[in-house]
C-alpha cells in the first residue's frame, strides 16, 4: 500500500477498552500440562497476577542492579540464574533474593526441573511470591508461554458494530443504532460472504498493527434483525457462512445522507479510524433510498484488495487526467 495521503483524517472509534489480567491460578488451570508445572511454595495465594505479557529472566537484577526491575512481571530462573545463586555464599544469596523479591513479583518460574534451595523458597514465601517449577527447558518454556501470554493479555476493546469477511477482507460496519448494519451483513452472508460478529465486536490488538475481531461467546453467530427477531446464521446458511475471528482491515461507516455535508467523490482524500492505537482505513457511506449497500461493500473490499497489489484506482485516474490536461494545453 502506498504512503499516507497528507490530507488524511484520523478519528478515534468509540468503544469500551478493558484491561486484562491473568492470575497465577488461571495460568496453572490453562497451561499446567503444556508447561509441565508444579507448585513448590505451598499455602501461598495464587490469585496474584499480571497485566504484562512480557516474561524474562532476572539477569543483572540478581547481581544487585535493580534500578530497572519492572513491577508486575513474571520471571524465569533458568540454569544460568540458579547456578549463579548456588555459587554465592548462603547469606549473600539470601540478600540478593530479598532485594529482588521485594519488588512486585507475581510469580517465579524455575525451568528444567532444577533443584531449588530451601532458602530460595523461604525468601519467596516471606515475600508471598509463588515459585513454580517446569520440566521444560528454558528455551522450550519461553516458546510455549510467550504466545499464550501475548494472546491472553493483548489490549482489547468492544465496539458496537458488525464484522464480516468479504472476499477475505475484514469489514467492520459501524454507525448509529438501527442504521442497517446487521441487515447489510445478512445480505452479504446470503451472497456467500461470512459473518464474524454482530452487534458487539470484541477487538484485540496483536503485535503493533494487527487488530483481530471476534464475537461474544454468549452470542455465537446470532443476529438481531429488526422486525424478524433473533436468527441463528449457521443453522440457516450452514457453517460456510461464519468464521470465528477475522483481522479488521477496513471500517465502513454507515450514516444517513446529510445534504449539508460534502462526501468524497474521488477517493483521493483518505479517512482513518483509530482503534486501540491502530489506524484503520475508513470509508463513509451515506444512505439514501435505492442505494445498494451490499454491492458497495463488496466494491470496498475489492478496492482494498487491489491496494495490496499496488493498484490505487483514484490515484491512477488522477494521473491520467492530469496527463491529459497537460497534453491538451501544450
Amino acid at each position: 500500500m502506498g504512503p499516507r495521503d497528507t490530507a488524511a483524517v484520523v478519528e478515534p472509534l468509540a468503544g469500551v477498552t478493558s484491561k486484562v489480567k491473568i492470575s497465577v491460578q488461571e495460568l496453572l488451570d490453562a497451561r499446567s500440562d503444556v508447561l509441565d508445572l508444579e507448585v513448590l511454595t505451598d499455602g501461598l495465594n495464587l490469585e496474584s497476577g499480571t497485566e504484562d505479557p512480557d516474561i524474562t529472566s532476572p539477569g543483572l537484577a540478581l547481581a544487585g542492579h535493580t534500578i530497572r526491575v519492572p513491577d508486575g512481571r513474571m520471571w524465569v530462573f533458568g540454569e544460568t540464574e540458579m547456578t549463579y545463586i548456588e555459587s554465592l555464599e548462603k547469606d549473600e544469596a539470601v540478600k540478593r533474593l530479598e532485594a529482588f523479591f521485594s519488588f512486585d513479583v507475581p510469580v517465579a518460574f524455575v525451568t528444567k526441573s532444577q533443584p531449588v534451595p530451601s532458602f530460595f523458597l523461604e525468601v519467596a514465601s516471606r515475600y508471598s511470591v509463588p515459585v513454580l517449577r517446569s520440566g521444560k527447558s528454558t528455551k522450550e518454556f519461553y516458546r510455549r508461554i510467550k504466545p499464550y501470554l501475548e494472546a491472553v493479555l493483548a489490549p482489547s476493546s468492544s465496539v458496537h458494530g458488525s464484522l464480516a469477511d468479504v472476499y477475505g477482507i475484514g469489514l467492520l460496519f459501524v454507525g448509529e443504532s438501527g442504521i442497517g448494519k446487521s441487515e447489510c451483513v445478512l445480505d452479504l452472508v446470503e451472497r456467500g460472504h461470512r459473518l464474524v460478529a454482530d452487534d458487539v465486536v470484541l477487538v484485540s490488538k496483536e503485535g503493533n498493527e494487527l487488530l483481530i475481531g471476534r464475537g461474544h461467546e454468549l452470542q455465537k453467530h446470532h443476529m438481531e434483525i429488526r422486525g424478524v427477531g433473533i436468527i441463528d446464521v449457521p443453522s440457516l446458511f450452514g457453517v460456510r457462512a461464519i468464521r470465528q475471528q477475522k483481522r479488521i482491515e477496513v471500517v465502513v461507516h454507515l450514516e444517513i445522507w446529510d445534504q449539508d455535508r460534502e462526501y468524497t467523490r474521488t477517493g483521493l482524500e483518505s479517512e482513518y479510524e483509530e482503534i486501540l492505537g491502530v489506524e484503520i482505513p475508513k470509508v463513509t457511506v451515506p444512505l439514501n433510498p435505492g442505494k445498494n449497500i451490499t454491492v458497495i461493500s463488496e466494491v470496498v473490499a475489492m478496492s482494498h484488495l487491489m491496494r495490496y497489489t499496488g493498484v490505487e484506482s483514484s490515484e491512477a485516474f488522477d494521473r491520467r487526467l492530469r496527463k491529459y490536461l497537460e497534453q491538451d494545453y501544450e
